[in-house]
């Protein structure tokens, strides 16, 4: 590796701590409530390091065309086995889960299908993509969480209401880049 820079660093953080999230909630059916509290910080962490590597690589001026690539790759990884390890766990719909996986694959493969046609940023990263980003971190933040028993406080259905919410946009912003796409080729 020519330079192994902080945002990088930052990049393969989020990587390797996919295991460690996943494990996390492996345990069993129903994962004790601190490995659901860890699981949640991991996922936090996580999300954190998205923002901080892109803040830090344009502010350091140390972007890369490989820190390009991975970093929406390590964004994907993290989201995908978060939905699966929640639906496993009977916390969210399996469709839910398909619809923001099979979305993010789609965008990947137009985003790479337009770089190739040299008009990659035409479907760069818009608000809504954004926002939908935002809405499924809270949702699986709270669906991670579950619940505070002491407080008798339960996730599920605020978790699951933004999770379909977080569809919708899914569905909205992969619409907008296709149709972007559509009259771009």
């Amino acid at each position: 590796m020519k330079s192994l820079t902080i945002p990088l660093m930052l990049t393969w953080l989020r990587i390797i701590l996919i295991p460690v999230f996943a494990s996390l909630l492996l345990f069993e059916d129903s994962p004790p409530m601190w490995a659901n509290w860890v699981a949640a910080g991991v996922f936090v962490l996580a999300s954190i390091t998205d923002w901080l590597d892109g803040f830090l690589a344009r502010r350091l001026q140390q972007t890369s065309d490989f820190g390009a690539f991975l970093d929406p790759v390590a964004d994907k990884l993290m989201v995908a086995a978060a939905l699966i390890l929640l639906v496993s766990l009977s916390r969210t719909s399996a469709v839910a889960a398909m619809i923001i996986i099979s979305r993010e694959i789609a965008i990947s493969a137009l985003r790479e299908w337009m770089a190739q046609k040299g008009r990659r940023k035409s479907v760069a990263v818009a608000y809504i993509g954004k926002v939908k980003t935002t809405v499924q971190m809270i949702a699986v933040i709270l669906l991670l969480i579950w619940e505070i028993p002491q407080l008798h406080l339960h996730f599920a259905v605020m978790g699951n209401v933004l999770m379909w919410i977080a569809c919708i946009l899914t569905l909205w912003s992969m619409f907008r880049y296709l149709s972007i796409a559509l009259k771009e080729s």
